[in-house]
């Protein structure tokens, strides 16, 4: 199940807002220019058929936002590469482009940080997240990675981080998975 929890930046403990209503979600992601909506899903995808089971979803938003590039990232909790896989996203960072994802099975936690507060943000099944360029951010797959998402870009190039150095990620909750 989505959810949303927003913090004070001073403060990973207590959450002044804990929500799983996806409406709420949305309308106060929006607030600071984040993307959030449900896709419908589809049983029976696989890794090899995903882009082409979204075609008309991905197309609409290569159209609407110049994406060029797309991709597919798939994590299983036997990964060799985990821990190492995990700890490059766990630093704040920016990106000069939206970082665009649809999770198609599984989930994960997006951490932003705008202004004072920090919104955890769980992502699930059937989700897209657009962080917008230049927003401050860490992303947690879990210690037991499991999901596989739909990855946009507008540079063809891929995923470029800038760390910004602060070790802020490190005193609010990682991702703690939910689901099997």
């Amino acid at each position: 199940m989505s959810r949303l929890q927003i913090f004070h930046e001073s403060d990973g403990t207590a959450a002044l807002i804990d929500t799983s209503d996806l409406a709420t979600i949305a309308a106060t992601l929006e607030t600071i220019g984040v993307r959030f909506e449900r896709w419908p899903t589809r049983d029976g995808v696989t890794t090899d058929t995903i882009l082409q089971v979204y075609a008309p979803e991905i197309e609409a938003l290569k159209a609407e936002a110049g994406y060029q590039s797309v991709d597919v990232v798939a994590l299983a909790p036997d990964h060799p590469d985990r821990a190492v896989l995990r700890g490059k996203f766990l630093a704040e960072h920016t990106h000069d482009e939206d970082e665009v994802r649809f999770f198609v099975e599984g989930e994960g936690l997006f951490t932003l940080h705008e202004g004072s507060r920090v919104f955890n943000m769980l992502c699930t099944k059937g989700d897209l997240i657009s962080v917008p360029a230049g927003m401050r951010h860490w992303f947690d797959m879990g210690p037991a990675p499991r999901f596989t998402a739909i990855r946009l870009f507008v540079n063809p190039d891929g995923w470029i981080a800038r760390f910004t150095g602060s070790d802020i990620a490190g005193r609010f909750p990682r991702h703690e998975p939910v689901t099997a």
